[in-house]
């Protein structure tokens, strides 16, 4: 079939299923209800799925209409971002930008930059998610995610930049340490109340430190509570309850206003690595490339 059929079938339903009637939809595209019908239908037949259940007073959309509605909506946002591109004849970043961080680390500090550059450029849409699980970006169209952690078996429609590695430092409220002491060296942490991350697979992730020989190991310590947070971890430790190994962008505040001190202070590891990644279709767009550099030019805090 034509392309142009193709888009003449979809805005009909986006239309109906956005007003639940096509009653509403035939008055806002100028077609009579019964073409709306026809379209849909067609449309329907071409899918081979019901995309409405249809009674005489209401319209709604089948699980199979909803999804299908969200990928039209993807769609014809994109189509639009592009149109107005091309006809301001400038280089003026606007439209949706889909963007998806890390939970944490997205709201400490990838927001503040977000929210800058959304102030300099008042004709962009962000809308930002936060999730600590991996995330399709060419199934669930996301314009540009930031990782913390490894970019493995990376297709080659999806480019990744390395920005560097957070830094590890073993910290603690005066409080805990006033009450227990501050342990001499890593050898001696089992004598604390450790305050380590878990997953919900049960999984707990390990310290590391630096062995005689200069190399960096893995540390295992008896743990006096496993949380599934960064965040309930830092609030876990200015209440005095134990020792952890934390990463420098979670804890700089704490550590600058007294609420933790950094023990251990010879003892700073590497730990993940942190990515920007982006569909390469993608890249040519105004929008992408500018939130790109402003992502790249101002994550310099590991």
């Amino acid at each position: 079939m034509n392309p142009n059929e193709r888009l003449k079938d979809l805005t009909p339903f986006v239309y109906a299923a956005r007003n639940g009637s096509f009653a509403a939809a035939a008055t806002q595209l100028n077609l009579t209800p019964s073409a709306i019908g026809k379209r849909v239908a067609r449309l329907e037949q071409r899918l081979g799925t019901r995309l409405f259940e249809r009674t005489t007073r209401h319209l709604a959309l089948t699980d199979a209409g909803q999804a299908y509605y969200e990928t039209c909506i993807r769609v014809l946002d994109d189509l639009a971002d592009a149109q107005a591109v091309l006809a301001s004849h400038t280089q003026t970043p606007m439209g949706r930008l889909r963007i998806d961080l890390p939970a944490s680390f997205g709201r400490l500090v990838v927001m503040p930059l977000l929210i800058a550059f959304s102030q300099r450029h008042p004709y962009l849409r962000p809308h930002v998610t936060f999730t600590d699980r991996f995330v399709d970006l060419l199934e669930e169209g996301v314009d540009v995610a930031v990782r913390i952690g490894g970019v493995t078996h990376r297709p080659p429609a999806i480019g990744s930049r390395y920005l560097g590695t957070e830094q590890l430092i073993f910290c603690a409220a005066p409080s805990y340490l006033a009450r227990q002491g501050e342990p001499v060296s890593v050898d001696r942490l089992g004598e604390h109340d450790c305050v380590v991350y878990g997953k919900h697979d049960g999984a707990v992730s390990p310290w590391s430190a630096t062995s005689r020989e200069g190399r960096r190991e893995p540390v295992a310590v008896p743990y006096r509570m496993v949380l599934g947070d960064s965040e309930a971890q830092v609030a876990a430790l200015e209440a005095g309850a134990g020792i952890a190994q934390m990463a420098t962008w979670l804890v700089k505040d704490s550590l600058r206003t007294g609420r933790l001190q950094h023990i251990l202070t010879g003892e700073v590891a590497d730990g993940l690595p942190l990515h920007l990644v982006w569909p390469t279709s993608r890249r040519l767009t105004p929008k992408i490339d500018l939130l790109l550099q402003a992502l790249a030019e101002q994550l310099s805090i590991l």
